[in-house]
């Protein structure tokens, strides 16, 4: 017997190639080559699970804080907003100073702090309502840098003339009236801004351009209110202050703590209501960009009006006084004007029609 060959009677029969095999032979197309390319797409994983053990650590989930002032207890009241009574304990417990518990420590203080407490939830509020109605960054509409610079250096170089001035020709007393000048300019300058406002904002409205009337109208009436809040509150206080008069020299003594809570809260209402209001001209910019300015201007004229007539001329020979006189309201009404200007241009801010 043989194995292999042509004999072999264990091979299988002889079955002829298929009639028509094709263009790629009898097993048919090769495979695609393999994707060379810069981008290969994902392949799937082959597991439904890559990591069959659970995570042992919890996502971070972020959670609230107490409010912590930053730069200590006090540091952060300087801000725009205060914080709740009940959210400053808790932040600033721990940040407290070791002399501040000494001082809570002792038993003859402990008075002070419920009078404390009641005077900081008294100056909260009043600030609260006295800065939504003199916002104390909105003094000016659009803020250009070199304007600010430029009072910035009209301001220092003002002050250096007038201790030049004083120094080389000023005499004793002439220092105690500059103070007293200063003290009284702070003093006039609210119910003097309130008389000169009307009427710039008069002119003003009727040399603007009709189509800008109607928005000048809705914010004169904004203004109006806020200025309406603020005389009030200095009307309000001697009429407070008489009445707690009368209640003491009377049979009424008991009302006397009736109208010293009102009393308190606007003292500080006024305390923090100044100053924006002063510096914003009572919300002018709101009115129309260029007022501050046009108030600037006129108001520098005023009080060197009002200095001239209850202190006199500025030290100094004839000529030196009267450039002195002269040429600190003129230099302000040349930045005021260059502001002016320079709103014209680059904001497209008209006064006219």
């Amino acid at each position: 017997m043989s194995f292999g060959g042509p004999n072999n009677p264990y091979q299988p029969p002889y079955q002829p190639p298929p009639p028509n095999p094709g263009p790629y032979g009898p097993y048919g197309p090769p495979p695609p080559p393999p994707n060379t390319g810069p981008y290969v797409p994902p392949q799937p994983y082959p597991y439904p699970n890559p990591n069959p053990y659970p995570n042992p650590y919890p996502p971070y989930v972020p959670q609230p804080r107490p409010y912590v002032p930053q730069g200590g207890l006090l540091g952060g009241l300087r801000g725009a907003e205060w914080p709740p009574l009940r959210d400053l304990l808790r932040g600033g417990r721990q940040r407290m100073h070791g002399c501040v518990w000494l001082f809570l420590l002792v038993p003859c203080t402990w008075f002070v702090v419920p009078a404390l407490m009641v005077a900081y939830v008294f100056a909260r509020s009043a600030r609260v309502r006295a800065h939504r109605l003199f916002p104390p960054r909105a003094h000016r509409l659009y803020h250009d840098p070199q304007v600010t610079r430029l009072q910035k250096a009209r301001a220092l170089s003002a002050a250096a003339m007038t201790l030049a001035l004083l120094i080389a020709y000023g005499k004793p007393e002439d220092f105690g009236e500059v103070q007293e000048q200063y003290l009284m300019r702070l003093m006039v300058t609210p119910p003097l801004l309130l008389l000169t406002a009307p009427v710039v904002i008069a002119v003003l409205y009727r040399w603007a351009p009709p189509h800008a009337r109607p928005y000048m109208g809705q914010r004169m009436r904004a203004a109006g209110r806020a200025a309406l809040w603020y005389v009030g509150a200095v009307t309000a206080i001697p009429l407070m202050a008489g009445a707690m008069m009368l209640f003491q020299q009377g049979q009424l003594a008991w009302l006397t703590v009736v109208v010293v809570v009102p009393l308190y809260w606007l003292l500080f209402f006024l305390g923090f209501a100044t100053g924006p209001a002063v510096r914003s001209g009572f919300n002018s910019a709101e009115v129309h960009a260029a007022l501050p300015a046009l108030l600037t201007g006129v108001l520098v004229w005023e009080f060197a009006i009002i200095s001239l007539a209850a202190g006199g001329p500025p030290p100094g020979p004839p000529l030196v006084s009267v450039l002195a006189f002269v040429g600190g309201p003129a230099s302000v009404c040349a930045v005021a004007w260059w502001e002016v200007h320079r709103l014209q241009t680059r904001h497209g801010v008209r006064l006219r029609g």
